[in-house]
């Protein structure tokens, strides 16, 4: 009985150093200009990064919350999208302004038999869909690497630090130089996805720099009917013996 239950005991410790070893380290400290109540999005940053999604990332993934007139959020004028929308095919006809980003596969059949079963996730709201938001995403990005020694992946599956499980079925989309950015910054591994998070997160939040202007205007009246408040108080029972 007590082999047994040593066997047991170990069997459930290796289990559990296992665990541990699987569990992502922490995301990595990433500075993004719209953190903070007086946050705002880098525009040069975010259309850095829509260049990114439009080169990289669109050839896979879907982004069926974002039509070609949201882009003025990110400081493109109305002849810029213009361009934009009729470089692309929208149902066979150049685009327009007002439509969607279309999607890179006809159907979600057609995406689970080019990707072995998987459909690649939509991309509108993802800086939303997980713990950390932009900084996951700016971290998966960057995460890829060689698998530790013994442990095997998967067929169809790659080695990243910060997915959970750490076997992804994306392989790595980056790579130093993979895109030529029109104002001369250097496009790094680090820096690509550093921009296409900033891009991510205002598809996912395109209204946050309105509803940070309407919070502080409502914390400023808040702090002035206080103040009126007390005063007006002070003054009623100015009269008043204690």
């Amino acid at each position: 009985m007590r082999p047994l239950l040593l066997a047991v005991l170990l069997l459930l410790g290796l289990g559990l150093v296992q665990a541990k070893a699987q569990e992502a380290p922490p995301l990595p400290h990433v500075y993004w200009s719209f953190e903070g109540p007086f946050g705002t999005f880098d525009r040069a940053a975010a259309q850095r990064g829509y260049q990114v999604y439009k080169q990289v990332c669109s050839a896979c993934h879907s982004m069926t919350q974002m039509h070609f007139r949201d882009l003025a959020g990110i400081g493109f004028d109305d002849p810029e999208i213009a361009a934009i929308a009729a470089s692309v095919m929208v149902n066979g006809k150049p685009g327009k302004p007002a439509d969607a980003f279309p999607s890179p596969f006809p159907s979600a059949e057609v995406a689970k038999a080019t990707f072995n079963g998987a459909v690649p996730p939509d991309m509108s709201l993802m800086a939303n869909a997980f713990e950390g938001g932009p900084s996951f995403i700016y971290a998966i990005l960057n995460g890829f690497r060689n698998p530790p020694s013994g442990v095997i992946v998967p067929p169809g599956r790659y080695y990243n630090l910060y997915f959970p499980g750490n076997f992804i079925a994306m392989p790595p989309p980056l790579h130093d130089g993979l895109v030529q950015y029109a104002d001369g910054t250097p496009a790094s591994v680090e820096q690509m996805a550093h921009d296409v998070a900033t891009f991510l997160y205002f598809v996912a939040n395109p209204h946050m720099e309105e509803r940070k202007r309407i919070g502080v205007r409502v914390v400023l009246f808040l702090v002035f009917l206080t103040g009126l408040t007390y005063a007006l108080k002070r003054k009623v029972w100015s009269d008043v013996e204690h």
